[in-house]
């Protein structure tokens, strides 16, 4: 047997002909496959292209090329057509040759001479009719000429599509790691092994968090490194890692040698993401031996670096929240790795609210500020809040642990003691905020989400709202784009919710198609389509009654 190596998406980019065309529009023809091929290849990590040269005429080049394709490992379809074809005869006998789940995409230039958008237009309809989904990418590229450019625009909703089927088709078949059983009782962080099985191909592996005690209590883990890992925290923190009573140094290096230890769990088994019960066996239950908080440990996972430099980020849900810890992996898969915030859906302040203790503190505004006019939410959590969100993207890791402190933990809470994380992200973090949920009404998942912002405030009001909840914990004040606050606190799907930057809105949208996950905005003021946000609706929902009833039928 070789050496285990990490399979990579395959993408095959092809295109249609038709046999009566001249040499040169076939030349174009190739050439725009080349065209595709280069700007996918340069704009995505982590992805194989391969294409064909051969134009799919009819059903012997349709053979051909799926041959060809399916020899090469390909498991996602681009077909850039630019002059007209039959499409029973050319892409479709295509098609036919790979699972139904193989993500579709259709992009051509809105050209007149041949005509490719014609073409693509019967394809689309011909492919929903019989409930093939398809996303079609009608961009602009030269009418005439052998070497014509796709315009910026359609190249952005071509790599955005392409970073959501590389999401579907790269967690098929992965693994994520959860130590601990249903966590707090939290029915909304249930891990649905076998619906999440079905809809995303992703495994649940469960492991008792008696293992973690039994490998902590046998120092399981490189004591060098732990060494290093906690000589690397005190030069970054200093003294703001609390310490102040004995026994809190060693439960300081157990709630680092967590780390250690799950990480290599984690890697044994090729986990690409984790969660850990915690509450209420680990570190709460004082019939038992409570054991140190894994704060530090799951926000180092959450992070973009840690001891050993730069890192990938392992998307890791505190209190076992697995429908947390899927919605974090992936969102960062989307985003080619941004850091994942996880969050209690904590206190939300209201408009009216946090004016009227803006004005008890005395504390001028014009009330034209977002927290004064729109209001927020406190985003505050002990556990799994990425370090990254410290400080703004982009930041050095000296700037961002410059704002982290690491006070002890609440011990009315947690018995078992150790180092909580605390920080206040900056405002102007502009990204997407949800939630995935599942329901058993229809074995279904969906992703309740708003564009949304982080804030700031004024000192001595940043104060007291850290106080209203749990000061020493992560403070992140989120701003919805859309909800308003009388919306966002009454439908978030659980306790829990998420963020992440860098996701445009048609990303997350093709991903959901391509999942069959459906999309919760229920917000009044977002419009059902915003043009050069949104993703095209896809002809299949059009046809089937809109998204919601087309998803359902989907399922059947």
């Amino acid at each position: 047997m070789k050496k285990n190596e990490v399979r990579i998406p395959v993408l095959g980019v092809f295109a249609t002909g038709d046999p009566r065309i001249d040499e040169d529009s076939r030349k174009r023809c190739r050439n725009i496959i080349k065209m595709v091929s280069s700007k996918i290849s340069k704009a995505v990590k982590g992805i194989k292209v391969v294409s064909s040269d051969v134009l799919v005429d009819g059903e012997p080049q349709a053979d051909i090329v799926a041959n060809e394709f399916l020899n090469s490992g390909v498991n996602i379809l681009v077909c850039v057509p630019d002059t007209w074809a039959f499409p029973q005869l050319s892409a479709i006998s295509l098609v036919q040759q790979f699972p139904a789940d193989t993500p579709l995409n259709i992009t051509c230039g809105n050209s007149g001479p041949k005509p490719g958008v014609v073409f693509a237009h019967a394809l689309n309809g011909a492919l929903a009719q019989y409930g093939r989904l398809a996303h079609l990418n009608v961009g602009s590229w030269a009418d005439t000429g052998l070497n014509p450019e796709m315009s910026k625009s359609t190249e952005k909703d071509l790599i955005d599509w392409v970073y959501a089927a590389k999401t579907v088709v790269e967690l098929k078949g992965k693994r994520v790691m959860v130590l601990g059983h249903d966590s707090m009782g939290m029915e909304t962080a249930l891990a649905h092994v076998i619906p999440t099985r079905n809809n995303y191909g992703i495994e649940i592996a469960r492991l008792d968090m008696k293992l973690l005690a039994d490998m902590l209590a046998k120092k399981s883990y490189d004591k060098k490194e732990l060494k290093d890992l906690r000589s690397w925290l005190e030069k970054h923190l200093g003294k703001r890692i609390a310490l102040p009573k004995p026994g809190d140094s060693e439960r300081l290096d157990q709630s680092l040698a967590m780390y250690l230890i799950v990480r290599d769990l984690m890697k044994e088994i090729n986990a690409v993401g984790g969660g850990f019960m915690s509450q209420l066996e680990w570190g709460s239950d004082r019939r038992a031996l409570p054991l140190p908080v894994a704060d530090i440990m799951e926000s180092l996972f959450n992070s973009t670096f840690d001891h050993n430099g730069k890192k990938d980020v392992i998307p890791f849900a505190t209190e076992a929240d697995v429908q947390g810890l899927l919605t974090m992996l992936f969102f960062s898969r989307l985003t080619d790795g941004n850091p994942p915030l996880f969050m209690d859906f904590r206190k939300v302040w209201e408009p009216g609210e946090i004016r009227g203790v803006a004005d008890a503190l005395k504390i001028k505004y014009t009330g034209k500020e977002k927290w004064a006019s729109k209001g927020f939410v406190d985003g505050d959590n002990s556990g799994s809040a990425s370090l990254d969100w410290a400080a703004l993207p982009g930041a050095s890791e000296k700037e961002i642990m410059k704002g982290v402190a690491m006070p002890r933990a609440d011990e009315g809470y947690f018995p078992g003691l150790g180092n909580s994380v605390t920080f206040v992200s900056p405002e102007g973090i502009e990204g997407i905020a949800g939630r995935l949920a599942y329901s058993s009404l229809t074995n279904s998942f969906t992703m309740i989400w708003d564009e949304a912002e982080t804030i700031s405030l004024p000192e001595k009001l940043c104060d007291k709202v850290r106080h209203t909840s749990s000061f020493d914990w992560p403070h992140t004040y989120v701003c919805p784009k859309y909800a308003t606050m009388y919306e966002y606190k009454h439908y978030p799907p659980a306790n829990h919710f998420h963020m992440i930057w860098g996701l445009p809105v048609s990303r997350l949208q093709f991903w959901m198609d391509l999942t069959n996950t459906v999309s919760g905005t229920p917000w009044a003021a977002r419009p059902s389509f915003v043009e050069g946000v949104d993703r095209p609706t896809p002809l299949l929902y059009i046809q089937n009654g809109g998204e919601f009833n087309a998803k359902m039928l989907r399922k059947k």
